[in-house]
């Protein structure tokens, strides 16, 4: 196995909370209706487009053109985005300023609008601190697109073999290994250590 030289982490489920659910509750209080929204109105194919670029003024008109009714709803995903992300995970940001400071290579690569990830970067200082990030939105590229892991170690000048990425989305971990990376599935920080270890990065990293 290659010697690990540089770390990939993702951001939203692994480093952020992120529930769209969340401001929706308050939204729409009844759980029936609510649900139906979200799986028929701003669904999760409709967002990741932003992640892939679209503007938000775009997203709202195409499905405020098909769902008239619900427009102040629909114009609610993005006026109440902030609710989404409420917190974030003390374990995994401290494994994250953990490497930094013990001289690891960190960078990000993260599915993520670009205004909504210069707002999260504005709330969750520890996004500022790895030497750099790629997100989709502003490259017009999502995970687990090869293109776009391609692009990050084009980027970052990395060997992919010598990477080892870090999401929470099994496609995006096949994804990196398709593309040559390391990469572990991100279910908590416990889990995360281990992973590590095994990797050669131990607990004093």
């Amino acid at each position: 196995m290659t010697e690990i030289r540089h770390i990939v982490f993702d951001i939203g489920k692994v480093l952020i909370h992120y529930d769209p659910e969340l401001p929706y509750r308050r939204l729409i209080p009844d759980e029936i209706e609510r649900r139906l929204f979200l799986d028929t109105v701003c669904t999760g194919d409709w967002n990741v487009e932003q992640d892939r670029g679209r503007t938000w003024e775009e997203a709202e008109a195409l499905l405020i053109a098909d769902h008239s009714s619900h427009e102040a709803n629909i114009r609610g995903f993005r006026q109440n985005w902030h609710e989404m992300v409420p917190h974030h995970y003390e374990g995994s940001v401290a494994i994250l300023n953990g490497l930094i400071d013990a001289g690891h290579d960190v960078t990000m690569l993260t599915n993520f609008a670009s205004d909504t990830f210069r707002e999260a970067q504005q709330r969750f200082d520890f996004l500022n601190r790895p030497r750099g990030v790629t997100v989709s939105g502003d490259i017009g590229l999502i995970k687990p697109d090869p293109a776009i892991y391609d692009h990050h170690v084009a980027s970052f000048g990395l060997e992919p073999s010598a990477t080892l990425f870090i999401d929470d989305s099994p496609k995006n971990v096949e994804g990196a290994k398709a593309a040559g990376w390391q990469a572990v599935l991100f279910t908590d920080a416990k889990t995360l250590e281990a992973d590590l270890e095994r990797f050669g990065i131990g607990r004093g990293w």
